[in-house]
């Protein structure tokens, strides 16, 4: 049973993940509720069946510090969604400081997009204007509702509602 559940606070914003097992003790011991079980699935012990959860929300209110997006290479390409962020193509994908580190760029999520290996050595150390090579979209910090969307395997449907309310750009 490798089943993910997503876990929303008692304001309904998306906490994070767990495994069923973890879900299910935290529903047996009223530490939560069940919002949506999962399609169909009964868990089973030796007397009982029970719905298999999907989604749970604590009964009470967890202060969790923010969590973060770590800014990794593949988390940006990520966000990108595998595309180079000025000609769209998904091939021989590298990451490209918008602002050049020679002209002072930062390693931000503001300043760094996924390029094809093509468009970055043709951009070189200009920035966009310079290099008349818009960028498709402006990049921004991603939020965390939007990387938990990562674990759905194929819950998609279950978990929408609750995660597509909660993304800050």
């Amino acid at each position: 049973m490798n089943s993910r559940v997503l876990v929303l606070n008692q304001d309904n914003s998306p906490l994070m993940v767990c495994s069923v097992e973890r879900a299910f003790i935290l529903v047996f011991l009223n530490k939560s509720e069940m919002v949506r079980p999962a399609n169909g699935h009964r868990l089973h012990s030796v007397t009982q069946s029970f719905p298999m959860p999907s989604v749970i929300r604590l009964n009470r209110y967890v202060n969790a510090p923010y969590k973060g997006v770590n800014l990794t290479r593949q988390n940006i390409f990520k966000r990108d969604n595998f595309e180079c962020q000025y000609c769209g193509t998904r091939r021989d994908l590298t990451i490209d400081h918008v602002q050049p580190r020679a002209k002072g760029g930062t390693d931000t999520w503001t300043n760094l997009v996924t390029a094809c290996k093509r468009c970055n050595a043709k951009k070189g150390d200009y920035t966009p204007e310079d290099a008349e090579m818009p960028l498709r979209k402006k990049p921004y910090k991603p939020s965390y509702a939007i990387f938990l969307k990562d674990h759905m395997n194929g819950q998609a449907g279950e978990w929408d509602t609750f995660l597509n309310g909660h993304h800050s750009h």
